[in-house]
């Protein structure tokens, strides 16, 4: 879901406190004085949350608890004039969300015009941290890297898989 003006980190701790599952890409930044920089756990991703629920739960949620207003549904584009809330299947979320958790020079996180056009191979890595995820070899800044995307929203990039830790899935 969209969070309006970067307000995700407070829906995230709302949702917590109700034992709604939620995430909220994270990464190191440098912020602050330039004189005096401190690196800041920040989301990656602003304005973007991802959040387990039923849609009733999440509707009654945002027209009862008013910390919750910001929130968005992203929707898919319309077809047949139908427009659907958006909703990422599991192992998809599950590949984005065991390479998302690293907080640590090992991931990127993607603008989504930054590879979008960019053909891959499908892969899954089978041995190492990231064992068991699927994603696609795509080059970046001259680059290869293991790309896991939900389409259309996000994406990270692994920044180094050796070549034997991959297979090509058909």
């Amino acid at each position: 879901m969209r969070v309006t003006y970067r307000r995700e980190l407070k829906v995230k701790a709302v949702l917590d406190d109700l034992g709604i599952e939620c995430f909220v890409p994270m990464h190191y930044e440098w912020v602050g004085d330039p004189d005096n920089p401190k690196k800041m756990l920040v989301p990656a991703i602003h304005n973007l949350i991802f959040i387990r629920t039923t849609q009733e739960t999440l509707t009654t949620l945002k027209m009862t608890r008013q910390e919750l207003e910001p929130l968005r549904y992203i929707m898919l584009p319309a077809e047949n004039d139908r427009r659907e809330i958006m909703v990422v299947p599991d192992r998809q979320m599950d590949n984005f969300l065991r390479v998302a958790r690293m907080q640590d020079d090992s991931v990127m996180f993607l603008e989504y015009s930054d590879f979008i056009r960019k053909v891959g191979k499908r892969v899954r890595i089978k041995a190492g941290t990231f064992a068991g995820v699927e994603g696609i070899v795509k080059r970046i800044k001259n680059n290869k890297h293991v790309v896991v995307q939900i389409e259309g929203v996000a994406a990270v990039a692994i920044t180094f898989v050796p070549p034997a830790f991959l297979e090509l899935i058909e």
